[in-house]
């Protein structure tokens, strides 16, 4: 009789234990998922939150120092793209772009103002065919921007061009629009220098 009474304690004893080990298990499962759940919360927020970047940050005086172009004529004097930038004002509440720029012609800087409205993923703008305008990067010094257009002929051509704030861009900058320009499949041949060549009105 005693021995039946030291084996059903055994066996309650080892039910016990299985149903802890069970109830700790659970415990980690529920924590690891709580664990994931924040995770998760957190990229999202964070996501949201680059994507709601404001781009009246970046209104102000810039100045062309590079552009690329899959189709280099885009951007040889003369033509559209040709473009020396002074100003681009970056409107949230309105949802616009505005740009005060010269192209040359015949060696004459020529005074340019364009504007877009902004869309899902980039400004719409009518200059030279459609255009979409679309930010990279950029700080208070410098700024990396795409555009994708397409001419009255219906031929496509990608540009990216690389703004300073002043003369002068940091050497770090210059190599992440060179990185833009090569993820873009642009030839690095077709980069075109434009601010040792500027000598249209300051403004």
């Amino acid at each position: 009789m005693q021995a039946i009474n030291v084996a059903a304690i055994c066996i309650l004893s080892n039910h016990l234990d299985t149903l802890s080990f069970y109830r700790r298990r659970a415990t980690r499962v529920n924590k690891m998922k709580a664990l994931l759940c924040s995770l998760i919360l957190g990229l999202l927020v964070a996501s949201q939150g680059d994507a709601q970047i404001d781009a009246s940050q970046f209104t102000g005086r810039w100045l062309t120092h590079y552009i690329a172009a899959d189709n280099v004529e885009k951007i040889t004097e003369g033509v559209p793209f040709h473009i020396f930038m002074r100003y681009i004002e970056f409107d949230e509440e309105n949802g616009t772009v505005h740009f005060h720029f010269y192209i040359k012609k015949n060696g004459q800087c020529i005074e340019k103002y364009t504007s877009g409205l902004k869309e899902e993923t980039h400004y719409a703008i009518d200059y030279a065919g459609h255009n979409e305008f679309q930010l990279i990067s950029g700080d208070k010094d410098y700024l990396i921007a795409r555009d994708l257009n397409v001419d009255a002929d219906g031929k496509e051509t990608e540009l990216v061009g690389l703004f300073g704030a002043g003369n002068n861009v940091d050497p770090k900058h210059e190599e992440e629009f060179r990185n833009a320009v090569r993820e873009r499949g642009i030839p690095e041949e077709n980069i075109r220098n434009f601010i040792d060549n500027d000598d249209c009105p300051e403004e």
